[in-house]
């Protein structure tokens, strides 16, 4: 008879602790998650409590920014979860509700961010390719239900996590019953297109706003025009950066 850690990689080989990578690796990701952990709790913290606090400060894109900012914050509040998989992979301590659910927690709040990032484009591109109907139609109560549509989505979405995961010979990982039911390979390809269908309509909506601030350049006349045209680059920049957080979200 032999012992199955023995058909294991040297890296998995453990009896009671058992690490996912060696310390010169864990060591450099876990002083910068550390450094992302603070900054993103404190920031997103801050940004939340700012727009409630200030009424004026609840404008339309500013209700997606909090509602982006509790979801990113709840990301980073997963985020030692994983950092004790990667020092200590075997075994899991905190029983199998919680792996399930920090897991579902985690990836549900990456696809409503993803969603909201896509709504917020949108928003632009309706309020900067057509400003009147723009202010007809895009109300704080739209917004609202828009918001609340997004994570109902989102959750749902994420619900199969619930059953995908689980604690099994003491780590918390894919069950096997999700390998051979099939659900693992269905989160992939709703995973793959929550990354590339949401980049697709980005893309395409950054093109025709490009499109209408470069048409729109030489009509821009009079004493103001210098600081509309500061406020159409600033809208560019933040769509861009939006773009950034998406595909930084689903890389981790």
């Amino acid at each position: 008879m032999y012992d199955n850690n023995d058909t294991l990689p040297p890296l998995f080989r453990c009896d009671e602790s058992c690490p996912l990578f060696p310390n010169s690796t864990l060591i450099p990701v876990t002083i910068v998650s550390i450094i992302l952990f603070i900054i993103g709790v404190t920031g997103n913290t801050l940004t939340v409590l700012i727009i409630r606090r200030y009424k004026d400060m609840k404008t339309t894109t500013n209700l997606y920014l909090s509602s982006m900012a509790v979801s990113d914050l709840l990301i980073f509040l997963c985020l030692p979860f994983d950092l004790y998989r990667l020092w200590q992979y075997k075994p899991w301590l905190f029983g199998d509700f919680l792996c399930r659910f920090y897991q579902y927690v985690n990836e549900g709040c990456t696809y409503a961010t993803i969603l909201h990032i896509t709504a917020l484009s949108i928003e632009r591109y309706l309020a900067i390719c057509f400003p009147l109907k723009a202010k007809v139609f895009i109300t704080k109560r739209r917004v609202r239900c828009v918001i609340a549509l997004l994570w109902t989505l989102s959750l749902l979405s994420a619900a199969p996590f619930l059953f995908l995961l689980g604690l099994e010979h003491g780590m918390c990982k894919h069950t096997e019953y999700a390998v051979s039911s099939g659900i693992l390979d269905i989160m992939i390809w709703v995973s793959t297109v929550y990354f590339f269908f949401p980049m697709f309509c980005l893309t395409l909506l950054y093109g025709f706003i490009g499109r209408k601030l470069w048409n729109s350049k030489d009509e821009i006349k009079g004493p103001n025009a210098a600081n509309r045209e500061k406020c159409h680059k600033q809208t560019v920049k933040i769509l861009g950066k939006s773009r950034y957080v998406q595909w930084r979200d689903k890389k981790y």
